[in-house]
């Protein structure tokens, strides 16, 4: 049909209207066409309460972040289990997670080019968001068996008997590797502790050795006590004078165990004396470092306690330190209960070199991180930091066994192994200061939880199940939830 001239006029004036009108702002009547292809409105991430960092059995994942969200409510949690936190019951204080600090580890370290050595010993003592955090170390006063020869600080040659005014003392040999790395992580970390502790008095001390040299075995010649006292006063002296403090010693690494090279043998009653005169050595040089006695196995825990039944020796020790290569770490409540004055401390578990990751995981989260922390220890340390491919360097009979949490294989080549895994879980988030915190105990589900000085809580959770575990923890009346593959390690941290 033809439109005639009014007809097209008007339609047009019609046009021109309502677009000119939408223009002025003003309000249409027509309806709008409707887009062919929609656009989502950009949707805002969802906030986890809850941080949480994995390590798998298989390494498949390895100390990670999960995008996971994990939020507290009010709900019950769809979990099978729930573990129970309660942030006013506390136990003991923390004073750090870390490792042994041997001479081996310290010259394979040191060896590696500057800008690797710089890079690795800040991720391994800084507190920045990508690192461990480690917060305690352990160092040999003299040789260990993982340090590459036998040595003390007061070596005298084959044709002088003895050196009761301690001459000849020097710690010189630890100016090459031990000293320098030590006094780099203090500059990434100047808070962080360190226990001493020697494998053996310098040879000319001891009695009825049993060879190399007099290193293996043998026994603290009583004439010589108060000497010795006065090589460890010496010995904080000379540390302190290179700008490192030494927070603790033990008197003897692994007394009872004459077969190490270096080693000595030390009864209870014997070191009972020997603290006396350590004590008194310590008081008189107006040093405050702690002494720790035993050092030793799980399975014998009256050794300690003798000690501490010693009315003239007690006051001058502040606790006992455990390994557990032999005897159950839950022995350590007994020691507490007798003796809730005293300090714990867990001070050397090594991982074999013929472990697997998974396995070795499980057991040392089970009993370690969780077990001897819920068993009032305040530190937890794995043996060795560092080893070469050959498991070196160690002594002649030192051990040839024992896997570093590292593997140096060169000057740049680095292998994270597991008990760099193990130690990281609670190194990174459990700060020095916290204090543990009340946790249900699931059998399925090795726990324990802490609350940091800045108000944080970390809950450390393995699934030693055999299935994947969908599990509830709880605090303050409100619930999360979060599922773990069985072998799994989760660390979970909220304010």
């Amino acid at each position: 049909m033809k439109k005639n001239l009014t007809q097209v006029l008007l339609a047009t004036f019609i046009t021109i209207g309502v677009f000119s009108g939408q223009a002025c702002g003003k309000k249409s009547t027509a309806t709008p066409p409707i887009p062919t292809d929609p656009v989502d409105p950009p949707v805002t991430p969802t906030k986890s309460d809850v941080s949480m960092w994995l390590t798998t059995a298989d390494k498949s994942v390895a100390f990670a972040k999960q995008g996971t969200v994990i939020n507290f409510s009010n709900a019950a949690g769809s979990g099978t289990t729930t573990i129970s936190i309660d942030g006013n019951t506390t136990y003991q204080t923390i004073d750090g997670f870390g490792f042994c600090l041997t001479g081996g580890s310290a010259s394979l370290i040191n060896a590696m080019t500057a800008q690797k050595k710089d890079d690795l010993l800040k991720e391994l003592f800084s507190t920045d968001d990508n690192h461990i955090g480690i917060s305690y170390l352990r160092i040999s006063i003299g040789a260990s068996d993982l340090s590459a020869t036998d040595y003390t600080y007061d070596d005298i040659s084959p044709d002088v008997k003895e050196d009761v005014e301690l001459k000849n003392f020097s710690i010189d040999m630890e100016k090459t590797d031990l000293l320098p790395i030590l006094k780099k992580i203090l500059a990434i970390n100047p808070n962080i502790k360190i226990l001493g502790s020697p494998w053996t008095a310098p040879t000319w001390m001891k009695l009825n050795t049993l060879g190399f040299n007099g290193f293996k075995g043998g026994t603290l010649n009583p004439a010589y006590y108060e000497v010795y006292a006065k090589y460890f006063v010496k010995y904080i002296q000379a540390m302190k004078a290179e700008g490192i403090t030494i927070d603790a010693v033990t008197p003897q690494n692994e007394p009872l165990n004459a077969y190490n090279n270096p080693a000595m043998y030390m009864e209870s009653a014997d070191q009972a004396k020997f603290v006396q005169n350590l004590g008194t050595a310590f008081k008189i040089a107006g040093l405050n470092t702690k002494i720790i006695v035993w050092d030793h196995n799980a399975d014998n825990t009256a050794y300690p306690m003798d000690i501490f039944k010693d009315a003239a020796a007690n006051p001058f020790v502040d606790g006992s330190a455990f390994h557990l290569y032999n005897g159950d770490i839950n022995n350590l409540q007994a020691v507490h209960d007798a003796y809730p004055a005293k300090n714990l401390y867990f001070t050397e578990q090594y991982t074999p070199s013929t472990g697997g990751f998974g396995g070795d995981l499980n057991w040392h989260v089970t009993n370690l991180i969780v077990g001897a922390t819920r068993n009032w220890c305040r530190n937890v340390l794995e043996w060795n930091l560092a080893n070469n491919p050959d498991f070196g360097p160690h002594t002649e009979g030192g051990c040839d066994v024992c896997k570093g949490a590292l593997t140096i294989n060169s000057a740049s080549d680095v292998t994270r192994n597991v008990s760099y895994y193990i130690i990281a879980h609670a190194s990174k988030f459990v700060r020095p200061g916290a204090v543990r915190i009340s946790s249900t105990a699931v059998g399925a589900l090795p726990n324990v939880a802490f609350k940091n000085t800045d108000g944080s809580k970390v809950l450390i959770v393995l699934n030693s199940s055999g299935s994947q575990q969908t599990f509830n923890f709880k605090i303050d009346g409100k619930s999360a939830t979060s599922t773990l593959a069985n072998g799994s390690v989760a660390t979970y941290v909220w304010q």
